[in-house]
């Protein structure tokens, strides 16, 4: 299952690099496909995505891949990695350079297995935009699992410089929940937080982020 940031990372890069507004907040049981497509609920989101694709009326090429991607997220977060990717398929075809959902198809091959695929949109992705922390962190996973140690190191680092305070806490928590970290969960870069990195990068089964539903609070 894909970690808590790029949640954050679709919803709202995504929303901006599209150029699509989002909608305003409404009642969570409006059932307005619209506001469902960027609801944080799996199955509303699913639902209403597909709403929004399938409702007849012709979408600009931009919202139906923001649609597609939106869609592929949650069916990722579900664990639905092959219709993920087929959604993923369709909103980079109408969207080559939509970096964002180029990074979150490069975690749904990592997490099938398919490294050199995951690699090869990773590395898309971070040539149109190389200060995206999730994409670091989405090439340090592959770098990680590959055996690469110093190449993972290198681009844990780079994306706790580029994603800031929310990325440190991330790895902060997920570090303190495999018994690596024990400091403070601050958002801080510190030597005991780069040493937990350095153990964790070493085995191949250690993840320096949190599930989804862990950190929400020390992460907000």
């Amino acid at each position: 299952m894909r970690k808590a940031g790029p949640l954050v990372s679709l919803l709202a890069a995504a929303v901006l690099a599209a150029g699509v507004a989002c909608p305003a907040a409404a009642d969570p049981a409006s059932g307005d496909p619209a506001t469902d497509c960027f609801s944080e609920d799996n199955a509303r989101r699913i639902s209403g995505c597909t709403a929004l694709l399938e409702g007849g009326k012709e979408l600009p090429a931009a919202e139906r891949s923001l649609a597609h991607a939106l869609r592929a997220l949650a069916y990722s977060l579900q664990g639905r990695f092959d219709e993920a990717l087929r959604d993923y398929d369709v909103a980079i075809e109408l969207r080559p350079d939509f970096d964002v959902a180029l990074n979150n198809r490069a975690w749904a091959h990592f997490k099938i297995g398919r490294h050199g695929d995951g690699m090869a949109d990773v590395q898309r992705a971070l040539k149109i935009a190389p200060w995206s922390a999730h994409a670091f962190d989405t090439r340090a996973h592959i770098h990680q699992v590959e055996g690469r140690i110093q190449q993972a190191l290198s681009d844990y680092l780079l994306a706790m410089r580029f994603g800031g305070e929310k990325m440190v806490k991330l790895y902060q928590c997920g570090l303190e929940a495999a018994g690596l970290y024990k400091g403070e969960i601050d958002g801080l870069e510190s030597e005991p937080l780069r040493t937990a990195l350095v153990q964790c990068v070493r085995d191949g089964a250690c993840d320096p982020l949190p599930p989804d539903e862990e950190c929400r609070r020390p992460t907000s």
